[in-house]
């Protein structure tokens, strides 16, 4: 019996030509280590990724709530929204009501569940689908890092549990991510502070840093979207990775270097929007095989 597949990004579109530069800083890492040699302690430095569309490929609390879908543990409208905002992820960026949003219906969503359910789902996710998504180029500068004694942590907004999990399969030190909370094992449908996201980031960073002895100056950041200019911004090594237009024109004004590891490039805007809109409609297909089979069983 044949599944659906997820759709691919159309990559039959050309690289646009002012990007000729880039390309050829990807390929240099394939000759130097993007890690500087430095007189300070590796001890003391940390490389922070972002995990979304910088370390795999699109969002990946959407695969979660796909997981989490398939084992009935939201309705289909719930499916269709998270559909909508890869969509929108994938085609227009992130924004801070997106965010909001996400954040409202995900909490909603996990309350009464246990954090060993959603715990085993990520798992099953990262095998299935997560796994298979990683940026090569970013896990070669991840690699090089820990070959250099650097602590790595994944600094996210994605679910603690899936920041956590994602860090140890890639071997890093650890993962700062949200929050749910949860007594006795159960979600309660409530935050613990804020989202890891934009300035929470640097928060976050600078904490850690602070409890760990840590050399900012000397630390590096990566990330894909402008949310991540605090964070990037608080660093000695900043790094663009498959920056969205808002951090890729920033990036270009002060400086930092870009790394562009998404197959043919910047897609034409005429490709992304047709690859996100395969991505809607292989979601709104899932849901409506979703609702045939429940109403099969009635």
């Amino acid at each position: 019996m044949s599944t659906a597949r997820e759709p691919s990004a159309d990559e039959s579109v050309e690289p646009a030509p002012e990007e000729s530069a880039e390309a050829a800083a990807d390929a240099a890492l394939d000759l130097a280590s993007p890690v500087e040699s430095t007189a300070v302690d590796p001890a003391r430095i940390a490389a922070f990724f972002d995990v979304d569309n910088t370390i795999i490929r699109g969002a990946s609390a959407f695969h979660l709530a796909m997981g989490l879908y398939r084992r009935d543990f939201f309705k289909i409208r719930d499916l269709v929204f998270a559909g909508l905002q890869q969509w929108r992820f994938i085609a227009l960026g992130e924004s801070k009501e997106q965010i909001s949003s996400v954040r409202d219906r995900a909490l909603g969503i996990i309350k009464g569940h246990t954090v060993a359910e959603v715990t085993a789902i990520g798992e099953e996710v990262w095998d299935q689908v997560l796994s298979l998504r990683i940026f090569p180029g970013t896990r070669k500068i991840l690699d090089a890092h820990l070959a250099a004694g650097h602590q790595v942590w994944l600094i996210t907004a994605t679910p603690i549990e899936i920041g956590e999990l994602i860090a140890r399969h890639l071997g890093a030190t650890g993962a700062l991510a949200t929050i749910a909370e949860h007594k006795d094992g159960v979600y309660t449908g409530r935050l613990v502070g804020e989202m890891m996201h934009g300035e929470s980031k640097e928060a976050g960073a600078r904490e850690l840093a602070e409890r760990l002895g840590l050399d900012l100056a000397h630390c590096y950041a990566y990330g894909d979207s402008a949310n991540d200019i605090p964070i990037l911004s608080s660093v000695g090594h900043p790094c663009a990775i498959n920056p969205e237009p808002r951090l890729r024109r920033h990036a270009k004004d002060v400086g930092w270097p870009v790394r562009e590891f998404r197959g043919k490039r910047r897609l034409a805007k005429r490709g992304v929007k047709t690859a996100s809109a395969a991505g809607l409609v292989w979601v709104l297909t899932q849901a409506a095989r979703g609702a045939r089979r429940k109403l099969a069983k009635r």
